[in-house]
């Protein structure tokens, strides 16, 4: 499938996939209020209501955008989104907060913050940056492209297509779901929990092992025969598919 942003009905899909946003915000009407408005628009959104809950959320699946209040028990805000960019330097993040002065504006962008929305707010401004910021990382990543790369590795979308030094590898139909998933988002993390949801569409079942199964299978295929490896397991987070 190509990577495009596509548009229908007030909602953004990549590949057909429905944004997924995680906000950390620990006043729970608010947080109720933000999360029935980007329902509305047909986001996918994750609730968490202290910063320990959502690095949680973060390590177990993967966002297409962050929202962070400042002031959140356990965990700020600020400590949060360093913790974040220490494991994820692309993710777009949006820190949400009462918190307006200069100075805390400094703090944030310099923790790794992308934007900044001080409260009080209308929900269609807080709507407006989201969507900036999602297409902005879209046209950062391979937004268009048809070839994607990694070392010798390369998969062509249009014909599903995957070569490594040159010689075909032919993949089953999950096998390729599971390895074009990969390659889309090759240098983060994946965790098994999100591969379950985006690949199978299933409820994470922790006594299967058929993700583990299908990564061995990749793995003899695109990696067995060939240096360097690039399928790597993170124990306790998940997979990743990058150079070392």
């Amino acid at each position: 499938m190509l990577k495009r942003l596509f548009r229908k009905r007030g909602r953004y899909i990549l590949n057909h996939i429905t944004m997924r946003i995680l906000l950390v915000e620990d006043e729970p009407k608010l947080a109720s209020f933000i999360k029935k408005g980007f329902e509305h628009e047909a986001y996918e959104i994750h609730l968490a209501y202290d910063g320990q809950m959502g690095k949680s959320l973060f390590q177990n699946h993967t966002y297409d955008l962050l929202i962070l209040d400042i002031n959140l028990p356990v965990l700020n805000g600020f400590e949060l989104c360093r913790l974040i960019r220490e494991e994820n330097k692309q993710v777009p993040i949006l820190m949400l907060t009462a918190l307006d002065s200069l100075d805390d504006k400094v703090t944030g962008f310099e923790s790794g913050a992308d934007d900044y929305l001080a409260k009080p707010f209308e929900f269609k401004e807080l709507l407006l940056r989201a969507r900036a910021l999602t297409k902005r990382n879209l046209s950062l990543s391979d937004s268009g492209k048809t070839l994607l790369k990694i070392a010798d590795l390369e998969l062509n979308l249009q014909s599903k297509i995957v070569t490594r030094s040159g010689r075909r590898i032919d993949l089953t139909t999950r096998e390729y779901a599971l390895f074009e998933y990969l390659m889309l988002n090759r240098g983060r993390i994946i965790s098994r929990v999100d591969i379950s949801e985006r690949v199978w569409e299933l409820n994470f079942d922790t006594n299967t092992n058929v993700i583990d199964v299908y990564i061995s299978y990749l793995r003899r295929k695109v990696d067995k025969e060939f240096s360097p490896k690039l399928i790597h397991t993170i124990v306790g987070m998940g997979y990743v598919l990058r150079e070392g």
